[in-house]
């Protein structure tokens, strides 16, 4: 949803008509989201997977890091430099953007390696070795690409936000009809004060931070800057997520580590949004830095 959004509006006529359609009716599978390598992380104007222009074509190397949905994308919007680092006058630029169809580049120097982790989140780490990227699918200017990827990122994060608010809501709903279904001492656990009021907390605090989701929501959906609300609603709606998962599982006592019930299955897939798609601390540097006009801390 957020990734092909960067083609939505900054893409050429031919390049939306070539895809835009197709994704719509689901001819084109999954897309996935080129940007994260394993030296810059969070730093993407560090990054140094290198496209090469060679007549009518790119000719890309490097690597990528925790793409999601690789395996199973049909195309990629990859994040790459196009002019070294030190020839640019500010590092955001210099990167451009391409969209890269990956049933052709694989095998052709495209390679993809699952990475298995603690939740059930599909991501891989992707190896470019002189893959091909016809030069009609860049997208906009080259060296502008940093710029068209940032509409992505706060769409990604208000997605992510929605995400948390549906997690926090389903820990919600579970615990309290797990608390009025468990009898112990001869009453439902549920009247006992210490079981309910970390559920009504953090029922509050969900919907407190789904609140700011909808500000950001409306404001992306008018065209506005929603910078602020997208980093903010990620991080708040986060923690609602994670303080839902904290109050479900304490309710669910020993049985919430129990597979049968999915509470600790989703109780780790929670904690994935404390570090990704960005880490809360880079998401503090940006309010320090950017609403709150305090000194760049990096």
């Amino acid at each position: 949803m957020y990734i092909m959004g960067t083609i939505l509006r900054h893409g050429s006529d031919a390049q939306k008509k070539m895809y835009l359609p197709k994704i719509a009716t689901g001819e084109l599978r999954l897309q996935a989201f080129g940007v994260t390598e394993p030296s810059s992380g969070t730093d993407t104007t560090a990054l140094r997977t290198f496209a090469r222009r060679e007549g009518d074509k790119y000719i890309v190397n490097g690597q990528k890091i925790w793409t999601s949905r690789a395996e199973h994308s049909d195309l990629m919007l990859l994040l790459a430099r196009t002019t070294p680092r030190d020839q640019v006058a500010k590092r955001t630029e210099g990167l451009s953007t391409f969209i890269v169809d990956m049933r052709q580049a694989k095998g052709h120097g495209l390679t993809i390696r699952p990475i298995r982790t603690m939740m059930n989140h599909n991501t891989t780490e992707v190896f470019f070795d002189n893959m091909e990227v016809p030069a009609e699918n860049l997208i906009g200017q080259e060296g502008r690409g940093f710029r068209y990827i940032l509409d992505g990122m706060n769409a990604e994060r208000l997605l992510i936000s929605a995400e948390s608010v549906g997690d926090a809501k389903w820990f919600v709903e579970k615990a309290v009809a797990y608390s009025k279904e468990r009898v112990l001492f001869g009453r439902p656990i549920g009247q006992n004060q210490g079981v309910q009021f970390p559920i009504a907390k953090a029922y509050a605090q969900m919907r407190a931070a789904e609140a700011l989701l909808h500000k950001g929501l409306e404001k992306f959906g008018a065209g506005l800057p929603c910078g602020e609300e997208a980093n903010m609603g990620k991080m708040l709606c986060a923690d609602a997520a994670w303080a839902a998962a904290e109050a479900c599982i304490q309710t669910y006592g020993g049985f919430g580590f129990a597979e049968e019930y999915d509470i600790e299955r989703k109780y780790r897939e929670a904690r994935l949004y404390q570090v990704a798609p960005i880490s809360t601390n880079m998401i503090l540097s940006y309010i320090g830095e950017h609403v709150l006009g305090m000194p760049r801390s990096y």
